[in-house]
Formats: C-alpha cells, structure tokens, sequence
C-alpha cells in the first residue's frame, strides 16, 4: 500500500489457470514412479479426454501446434498443395501447412462470430486445394456442417484447429468430431492445461494409429508397449519419417486431473461470461462474444470487438488508437486485456511471401484491430467483474 488514500492498483490477470492438491499430487505419481516420459499417464489422460468429448480415439502430443503438425502429414499433404485457413487465427494454423511444403490460402471471417466466413471458402478452391482448417475461436465452433458439405463436395480433407474448442459443441457435438480429425491446445491459456500440450481427436482408427507412430520418431511401437512386453530390449521398427512430439508423463498426469475437473471448470467459466454479458448489455460501444442458436460457447476466452462507431477500412485506424488508448487506461487501473489474436495475413512472414494487403481481408483486419480481450478465469468474483465493468466505463469517458 501507499501513503494516505494511494493504493496500489489491484492486479486481475487476463486468465489463471485452476489448481489445487489433486494436481499437485497428480504430478508427484510420474516422479515417485520414475516413468517420467510418454507413459501410463498419457494413456489415461487420453482415455478421459475421449470420454469427454465422445471421440473414439486421442492421442496426447507435446501441443497443439505439434498435433497439427502431424494431422497434416498423416494426411498426406505434399509441397505445392494448398489448404484454406481463417486469416484471423493464431499463427500456427497456418505454418503447420508451409512446414509440409504447402501453400495456405487465407479465407476472410465473419465479422460477428471471429471464425471463417463459411460463403467465402467456395470461391478459393483451386484443383490444387486438398483441405479446409476451420478454426473453433475463442471456445466457438465453426459453422462444420456447411463446411463439410463443401468438403465433401470437392473430396477435401477437414482438420478442425480446436485449440481454443474444448468444452465448444456444435448441435450436440463436442469440437474436434467432425472432421479426420481436431487437435486441441492446454496452453496455460486454455480451459485445461498440461502446461504445454496437445491432443488430436479422431473417428478413425489408421488415423489413430499414424498418430501415434508420427509423433514418437515413426517407431512402430511405443516406450511404454516396448518396456511392458517381452523383448522390450529390442528397440523399435521405423519405417515412416516421424517427429518427437511426445508428452510426458508428469504433463499427462496433469491432465488426468484437470479432466476430473474439466465439467466445472467449464460450468464456471460459462457463468462468470453470462455474468459478463449482463454487466456490459448496456455498453453499445462494445460488442459481446455471439453465440448463434445451436452452439455451446467454451469461453477460453472473452473477446469483444470495440466499436464505439461502425468499424469500416477508413475508419479503423482511429478506432484502433482509441482501443489501445483504453487498453492501456485499464492496464494502469491493474487490469489486464489482450487483443483476441493476430491477422495472419498482417504478418511479415505471409504478407511479404503472397503479397497480402488488408483490405483483401477486411472483416480479418477490423477484429485484429479492434478486438479485446477480458479477463476470465474460475477463480474471478463478481467483485473484479464489476471492477473491470466500472473501470471500462471510466476509460472511454
């Protein structure tokens, strides 16, 4: 504290992750043991994230963007293919595509929702296009059935980047079912975390199973299926280029108990954001996440769009000043906010290898700049919610 009535501003993070006594002893199992690596834990970890999401099979990777990674390889996809990806996504959506060789072709959002706008995909498909990623952002799931029926339309591939989509369903279904397969992130961001991590979800048993021997080097069988069977001294076959995209197993130990949670974790997360959408209902100049008729948001994340005027390509540089200013106003109050992710086609990387420029992407270019981000987390009261309501009001005064 200060002198007189100074106090140091009150610090409210953009997000915590949920701990407590189960997780800490989850992680001590692995040490006492001394099967540190891909193991027992991993297993059961990816047995109750089935479970959960009602996908028949999971296989743990060392994060998301290593499950893509290998979704994309297992797939078969070769230099000079190209694969359509939202231009308002995080980065590794679209690397994991340049990895393989091949070429990502940005497809413009819906303004309103932040995911790909589902009637601009059509008009992108080349006889070079192999496979649509459709991103389930901010905890939303992407309009999948229209998606697929285009999929299934020109024989392409769905790979469903559910980063942000655990606890995200779609007329009943969880994300990450709908297409060959999803891949899921336990960032420190995420609902759940592993620390880092990933998982990749599929229906597909040959998809499973070239999972599994993608992310531990291309070995036809595992560590753990090597020392747990006879001959266990003799090392493994390879006969496929892999990658070392393991988990370990103090990761997978984690994850069984943030999964023994994960249905209240999400419960809380779903009230503490309808607590959000109450306080702010009133704020015109700011628009609240949408959830359209059949969707079940996951909230990983709480990402308006400011927009005390309606947004357009001659007026975002002044709006994009005034969100930052207000940004910034809320930092100094101890609150802290985020943009709710990047352009891929404003990157350096993309912009200059093909020729991007904002306005092919203009809905994709408003919510990069203009998107902010809320602090959410299961331990946030309505005390700190109202505190970062009352602050909001006081910036842009």
């Amino acid at each position: 504290m200060k002198s007189g009535d100074e106090t140091t501003p009150q610090k409210i993070p953009i997000t915590k992750p949920f701990f407590g006594p189960e997780e800490e002893a989850a992680i001590r199992a692995p040490l006492h043991s001394g099967w540190v690596v891909q193991g027992p834990f991993v297993k059961e970890f990816e047995e109750k994230f089935s479970a959960f999401t009602e996908s028949p099979f999971s296989v743990a990777t060392s994060s998301c963007t290593t499950a893509l990674h290998i979704a994309v390889a297992a797939l078969g996809l070769q230099p000079g293919d190209e694969v359509i990806v939202p231009a308002f996504t995080w980065i590794s959506t679209a690397n994991v595509v340049e990895y393989m060789g091949a070429k990502p072709v940005f497809c413009d959002i819906d303004l309103s929702t932040f995911n790909i706008d589902v009637a601009a995909i059509d008009d992108l498909i080349t006889p070079r296009t192999v496979g649509i990623i459709p991103v389930h952002l901010f905890g939303l799931c992407a309009e999948m059935q229209p998606i697929q029926k285009i999929a299934q339309k020109h024989n392409l591939w769905v790979v469903e980047d559910a980063a942000c989509g655990f606890g995200a369903q779609y007329h009943g279904k969880h994300a990450g079912t709908f297409g060959e397969m999803g891949c899921f992130s336990f960032h420190p961001r995420k609902s759940i975390t592993t620390g880092e991590g990933g998982m990749i979800t599929t229906q597909r048993e040959d998809f499973d199973q070239q999972a599994r021997i993608l992310r531990d080097h291309g070995a036809s069988r595992s560590d753990l299926s090597r020392h747990t069977s006879k001959a266990g001294f003799l090392l493994s076959e390879y006969n496929h280029l892999g990658y070392n995209y393991r988990m370990t197993d103090i990761q997978g130990a984690l994850g069984c108990a943030q999964m023994d949670r994960a249905a209240s974790i999400l419960e809380t997360r779903l009230q503490r954001a309808r607590h959000y959408n109450q306080l702010l209902a009133g704020i015109k100049w700011l628009q609240t996440p949408t959830v359209p008729d059949g969707f079940v948001h996951g909230y990983q994340a709480y990402v308006c769009l400011f927009r005390p005027k309606e947004p357009n390509l001659n007026n975002v540089d002044r709006l994009h000043q005034g969100r930052n200013e207000l940004m910034m106003r809320l930092e100094a109050k101890g609150i802290a906010t985020r943009q709710g992710t990047h352009a891929l086609v404003l990157q350096g990387y993309y912009a200059k290898k093909y020729a991007l420029r904002p306005e092919q992407f203009p809905n994709a270019y408003l919510a990069d700049r203009l998107g902010l981000t809320l602090p959410l987390y299961v331990q946030m009261t309505e005390v700190e919610q109202a505190l970062v309501y009352q602050s909001l009001q006081q910036a842009i005064g």
